[in-house]
């Protein structure tokens, strides 16, 4: 029997973090792909980044130059691209700006260390296939997900 929680997570801080546990991050990032029945095995890439990696990614994906707190690429199911036998499958990256994140934190008052696991749990619910720009049901659905990882999230900002 595969242990539920044996997911192929890659974390690289691309810049330093003192004041965040990159562990609790990667065991947040644990139970959400357990939570959302995520296959055991399942790849996620996580980078810690600043501002002008996140801005670059954002102009060059999307066509917006600015930078964000996070920004999430699924890996397309549709694409041509097979992997080689028995690899993995890859449910995608996600990547996090730490300059954005320590402002949104200071503005509204709490860790870094809470708003860098709410940006995780954001990122991720996009990878499964939630997206809040679909309209007021599916915002409430993704928010009621992050609430059920994180807790009350009233004294989080709103994306």
């Amino acid at each position: 029997m595969v242990d539920p929680t044996d997911y192929a997570i890659s974390f690289e801080a691309e810049v330093e973090i003192e004041d965040a546990s990159v562990a609790a991050l990667e065991a947040l990032a644990r139970r959400v792909l357990e939570g959302e029945g995520i296959a055991p095995g399942t790849g996620l890439a996580i980078v810690i980044t600043d501002d002008n990696e996140v801005r670059r990614l954002n102009a060059e994906f999307l066509g917006i130059d600015e930078p964000t707190d996070v920004l999430s690429f699924p890996v397309d199911a549709d694409d041509d691209f097979v992997g080689p036998p028995g690899e993995a499958p890859h449910l995608g990256d996600i990547a996090i700006s730490l300059d954005t994140a320590r402002r949104q934190a200071s503005q509204v008052g709490h860790s870094l260390q809470a708003e860098l696991e709410h940006l995780l749990v954001h990122g991720i619910l996009h990878l499964c296939g939630y997206d809040h720009v679909n309209g007021p049901e599916e915002e409430a659905r993704m928010r009621a997900r992050e609430e059920h990882y994180l807790g009350d999230l009233r004294h989080l900002h709103r994306h």
